[in-house]
């Protein structure tokens, strides 16, 4: 098993703690579980995980404030479990920092499905060395550039007017993948898909959850930079559709 194979299951619910834990041991993962946000919270900084699911509602602690604390520690991927009537629950976990959610209850091939697609996508980032230009490495040379706004995929950075950008894994996904796609419209559906790590045929099923999610990463994107949707500087929304770069000038 590989070291890097690790998770962290934090779940007050013994039945779904085991059967989450479960789940990501098929996957070959090491699991360390907990019963509370506080004991969760510990587990991540023990073990380091590449993967944490956290439930929503617990005692003490909430999975709310839980993924704030966690976030501020760890560039674990973060998996939220939120009953399917309770659909805000999971749109605040995301603003708290969580790069997913799945409802409750949850099918396990579902489950372990968006765990494999987190795994496809980078994690964390790396500062840039200074020095980037003619004769530098290649990952150096590879930045997206808008209106003073810098991006290099490779070394998962953002960088605007020269300050770096703390974003999350989603919200740096989508900003890459709107810089590339530049005054191209990126639907919600697609962009949906892109963060699931899935190829667009145009037959896959996206919710109105998933689209309400792009929008709450959006949301959380645009307040990083500083703009407003009425009057963008970066990015605009196609109303009913989703969003494409301002133009240049």
């Amino acid at each position: 098993m590989q070291d890097s194979r690790r998770a962290v299951v934090i779940e007050d619910e013994d039945d779904i703690r085991t059967l989450v834990a479960t789940v990501l041991e098929q996957a070959g993962f090491a699991v360390s579980t907990a019963a509370n946000g506080a004991e969760g919270l510990e587990r991540v900084r023990e073990t380091d995980p590449v993967v944490t699911t956290l439930d929503v509602h617990m005692p003490g602690m909430d999975g709310f404030e839980t993924a704030r604390r966690i976030r501020a520690i760890s560039p674990t991927y973060l998996l939220m479990l939120s009953a399917r009537t309770e659909e805000i629950d999971a749109l605040q976990g995301l603003e708290a920092g969580a790069d997913d959610y799945i409802g409750k209850p949850f099918r396990p091939r579902e489950l372990r499905a968006r765990v494999e697609a987190m795994l496809r996508r980078p994690r964390g980032h790396t500062l840039a060395p200074r020095g980037a230009g003619h004769g530098a490495p290649p990952e150096e040379q590879q930045w997206l550039e808008h209106r003073g706004l810098r991006l290099n995929r490779v070394m998962r950075i953002a960088v605007l007017d020269g300050h770096e950008l703390d974003l999350t894994r989603s919200e740096f996904d989508l900003l890459a993948d709107l810089l590339a796609a530049g005054r191209r419209v990126r639907p919600k559906t697609e962009l949906a898909l892109m963060l699931r790590g899935d190829a667009f045929t145009g037959s896959e099923f996206v919710s109105d959850s998933d689209a309400r999610a792009i929008e709450v990463h959006m949301a959380n994107l645009r307040r990083k930079l500083g703009e407003v949707a009425s009057r963008p500087r970066w990015i605009e929304t196609v109303r009913g559709i989703g969003y494409r770069l301002t133009a240049d000038g």
